[in-house]
């Protein structure tokens, strides 16, 4: 981390401590359920294959993506609803996409009609029409820290895919050194919108910026795929943007993922847990269900595997931001609520092993990961339970060794261990008619 600001670095201790955050993708793409945005970049991949309206006709198939507001009336949108569940279930922050890529904005901007809140949209007449106002609003009344997702990226403005030209790949699709107005008026643009935001909306504890080939020369690599074409002068000046969400928002943690610099406060593992802790602050976030954004009968994690990812990432001391997508109507699935609240269950029994801890070596030692208190007096060992595993008699483990006169014992209750030591394996027995679901977490307390 390269962060210097002293209300930003204080604010990052806090947000490690929460461990536990919701990401929602929403946008209009919703309506058709398929991947957010990115069925309009002209990249031959598979998961960014058009499948709906006019797909065979690049032209005519952004006219009809860029149509869809015209049908995005989400009638049953109630923030306050997900907010109870997102706390019901124990998280501490939210991030919501405020922007993606197709540059459709989910606030009220003064920007650009390419909005939510727009004429031509139906949903602008509801009174929830600025739909991250009422989010952070809703979020917040639970005690719950909001974060702005922003695309850097913006695939609508005719300032950074001009026109005149059609669009090659993800990047700008003209000369920024042989137009460089055009490319000045695109970092007022976003200057502006992310001003708005910090501005109008409330507290913003995180800025969670997206599209990481919008970046400064200094930092492309083109020994790196996705980043051979990124044209020269592709940078939306983080500096100017920084400097104005600081006095804004004084101790706001900045996210320019995936572009090394001061500007990166913590680092976001995408859809994966890494295989030990790393030397900064991260987030793994990760979908709940099978992909970002809204689709129709899509497939949930079983909530054992939530749970296991949940303990294995706080146990090398990062933060799980997991994602939830709002559908076309403004609702989620019934599964993300049933997700959450068996969530929620183990984590009123457990969470004391979950929250401001940090990490403590061996991490993970098979299915049983550790952590421990701040102030080291206290080690948790989370025994990850299969799916229908019978409650083991003992559980054992070499990684950490318990003081002489520590004390084990049932976080879910607080019964007393018995426990011992041999030749540098613990083993810690439970009692019969020892119960749990998911993951069994003792506390051992030093003596």
């Amino acid at each position: 981390m390269h962060e210097t600001d002293p209300l930003a670095i204080k604010k990052l201790e806090e947000w490690k401590d929460w461990k536990f955050g919701l990401l929602m993708h929403w946008g209009a793409y919703s309506i058709w359920g398929i991947v957010e945005s990115w069925s309009l970049c002209p990249e031959d991949e598979g998961w960014c294959e058009r499948k709906k309206g006019s797909f065979q006709n690049y032209a005519e198939y952004k006219k009809d993506y860029e149509n869809l507001g015209a049908q995005f009336n989400p009638v049953k949108f109630n923030p306050a609803k997900w907010a109870t569940a997102a706390k019901d279930a124990g998280m501490k922050y939210m991030v919501f996409t405020t922007k993606h890529h197709d540059g459709f904005s989910m606030f009220d901007t003064k920007q650009t009609d390419y909005k939510i809140t727009a004429p031509w949209v139906p949903f602008h007449s509801n009174p929830k029409a600025d739909v991250t106002k009422e989010i952070f609003n809703a979020f917040r009344n639970e005690g719950i820290s909001t974060g702005a997702y922003f695309s850097k990226p913006d695939w609508h403005n005719e300032n950074f895919w001009w026109p005149y030209f059609p669009p090659m790949n993800r990047n700008v699709n003209y000369d920024i050194k042989k137009y460089p107005q055009r490319w000045k008026n695109f970092q007022d643009f976003t200057y502006n919108q992310i001003k708005e935001l910090m501005t109008d909306y409330g507290k913003v504890d995180i800025l969670w910026l997206d599209g990481a080939w919008v970046r400064p020369d200094s930092v492309v690599d083109k020994n790196i795929d996705w980043q051979k074409n990124i044209p020269a002068g592709q940078d939306v000046d983080m500096t100017r943007i920084s400097k104005m969400c600081r006095q804004l928002q004084p101790g706001i943690i900045i996210v320019d993922r995936w572009v090394p610099g001061p500007y990166e406060n913590y680092h976001t593992p995408e859809q994966q847990i890494p295989d030990k802790p790393l030397p900064y602050p991260w987030e793994t976030c990760m979908t709940m269900a099978g992909s970002w954004s809204y689709v129709p009968n899509d497939k949930y994690k079983p909530t054992n595997t939530i749970i296991h990812n949940l303990i294995d990432i706080v146990s090398k001391g990062g933060n799980y931001l997991l994602n939830i997508a709002p559908g076309p109507d403004g609702e989620w699935h019934d599964d993300a609520y049933v997700k959450l609240k068996e969530i929620g269950i183990w984590m009123k029994l457990n969470g004391e092993a979950i929250y401001n801890t940090r990490p403590i070596a061996p991490y993970k030692e098979n299915n049983i990961c550790f952590t421990q208190s701040k102030d080291g007096k206290t080690i948790y060992v989370h025994y990850l339970l299969k799916e229908n595993e019978s409650i083991p008699s003992e559980i054992i483990f070499k990684g950490t060794e318990p003081g002489s006169k520590s004390v084990a014992s049932l976080v879910s209750t607080g019964k007393k261990l018995i426990w011992k030591k041999e030749n540098g394996v613990t083993k810690i027995v439970l009692p019969k008619g020892t119960t749990a679901s998911h993951a069994i977490v003792i506390k051992i307390t030093n003596g």
